[in-house]
């Protein structure tokens, strides 16, 4: 374990104690502690899909006239203001993660997202059921930043870009979790139309309240506190994790040190967050904001209407859909947990070009057969199951490339800015133009959303090719250099 010795001393002392946390938290083996912070950090994404999904298998019991009587295109817009609440919260509380800190953000934005959700059990109308689900979106975008940024800075560099889109693809347990809520809030023989969806939305904020007990016992970033001035309290959280380790049986490997001086600070501007996004790392910004953008319109266009395709072209009852989303989470699961380890072993760049440019290839080829009218509810189901499989891993390495990108002063506004923009230019307006080519009834019209998701992935794995970012297995501080470090 690091020692100090007696000649180190104020400034000197909390500058070599930041230098060496880095190495410290990378050697560390893989124990329970890591599996706390997959477990605790992880129920975001859980929940997350299970608010989308939620949304995706009421849409047919919203559009009941003897519930809200919505139209396909006013459900849609609903689902818009969700993502837009899921932007502003982004940048919101990512501004305010780098200025406090990831922990203590966890409980605001959790707290917001439980007050939501519960709130949109009692919507009457269509805009009242709006605000709902911006707040909804809001507490969920917030919670993006933190977690991302805890994740990053508490895993080990060997295991971050598994750990990263494992997590990330948690979302999914989350939609099958919401499937199968679906499946008994939204059966007519157990509740009548406007009494289930709003029992489901409950359930989620019910799920919700665990995370508030797993999070007592997740620890503030170290590296965070370090760059902060609170290098004694960073060498305690880290010094508390390795007795851990060792009580587990686990040996602990020699830790190189950097040959740095780190500078605390309160705060990180604008002007350098936004010197770092534009002047410092430009490449970086254009791949992220490409990545981000491509996913983004992709998941929400088709995930957010799933339920209205097919309901509208298969004539599958609102109450059964839950049934057809259980295979589509499986894919979606599986893909991040099968190809995840790649990402860390073959690279992130190679991977990104294969799981973008996969997923471009099966959704064209799914929009055509689609048109053609040779497939049923079973086997679109089946082929979305496919295409997911590595868009699910595609979208979550979006996640991780942005978060390591970035020196850690920015990391979490860094994340806020990407989603936010990824999600608003890609992804408010999808599931509102998807909900009107779909209730155009044109099969025509469709594909024509299913080509342009098709192409924005291709042109995210060209991108790769050419700016990709090898950074598999290094440091973040080797990736992206700290603002404080000198």
């Amino acid at each position: 374990m690091a020692t100090l010795t007696e000649a180190d001393s104020g400034a000197d002392r909390a500058s070599l104690i930041a230098a060496r946390l880095p190495a410290r938290l990378d050697r560390l083996p893989w124990s329970r502690f890591h599996w706390l912070v997959v477990g605790a950090l992880g129920i975001t994404w859980i929940l997350d899909g299970l608010e989308v999904t939620l949304a995706g298998s009421v849409a047919g019991a919203l559009r009941d006239e003897r519930s809200l009587g919505l139209s396909a295109s006013q459900v849609g817009l609903a689902n818009s203001a969700y993502l837009a609440g899921a932007v502003l919260g982004a940048l919101l509380f990512g501004w305010l993660t780098d200025r406090m800190g990831r922990k203590k953000m966890f409980s605001v934005t959790l707290g917001l997202y439980l007050l939501a959700t519960a709130g949109t059990a009692f919507a009457w109308d269509l805009p009242s059921f709006m605000v709902m689900r911006f707040l909804t979106g809001a507490g969920i975008g917030g919670e993006y930043s933190a977690i991302n940024s805890a994740i990053q800075e508490l895993i080990p560099a060997r295991r971050r870009g598994w750990t990263d889109l494992a997590i990330n693809g948690s979302y999914w347990a989350g939609a099958a979790m919401a499937a199968g809520l679906s499946l008994v809030m939204l059966d007519p023989e157990h509740f009548g139309p406007d009494t289930g969806w709003r029992l489901t939305f409950f359930g989620g904020a019910l799920i919700g309240c665990v995370i508030i007990w797993l999070r007592r016992f997740i620890p503030e970033s170290p590296r965070w506190l370090a760059i902060h001035g609170r290098a004694e309290e960073a060498d305690a959280v880290v010094s508390a994790i390795e007795a851990r380790v060792v009580a587990e049986g686990h040996g602990l490997p020699p830790a190189s040190h950097a040959a740095v001086t780190v500078r605390a600070r309160s705060s990180t501007s604008l002007m350098e967050v936004f010197r770092a996004l534009i002047h410092t790392y430009p490449r970086r910004t254009i791949y992220g904001l490409a990545l981000m953008i491509a996913q983004a319109f992709f998941y929400n266009a088709i995930f957010f209407t799933y339920a209205m395709t097919l309901t509208d072209f298969y004539g599958v009852p609102s109450s059964d859909v839950g049934w057809y989303i259980l295979p589509f989470a499986a894919g979606n699961v599986l893909g991040p947990l099968v190809l995840g380890r790649f990402f860390d072993t073959i690279g992130r760049r190679p991977m990104i070009i294969l799981t973008y440019g996969m997923s471009a290839v099966l959704l064209l080829a799914t929009g055509f057969a689609f048109r053609a009218g040779v497939l049923d509810a079973t086997s679109q189901t089946l082929c979305w199951s496919i295409t997911f499989f590595f868009a699910s891993a595609a979208a979550s390495a979006a996640y991780l490339t942005v978060a390591e990108s970035f020196p850690l002063e920015v990391r979490a506004l860094a994340i806020a800015i990407f989603y936010a923009l990824g999600t608003g230019i890609g992804g408010v307006a999808a599931p509102w133009l998807f909900g009107i080519l779909i209730e155009s009834g044109s099969r025509d019209q469709v594909l024509l959303g299913y080509a342009l998701g098709s192409a924005l992935m291709a042109l995210a794995a060209a991108l790769a090719k050419v700016i990709g970012i090898d950074s598999e297995r290094k440091a973040l501080e080797d990736v992206a250099r700290p603002l404080s470090w000198h």
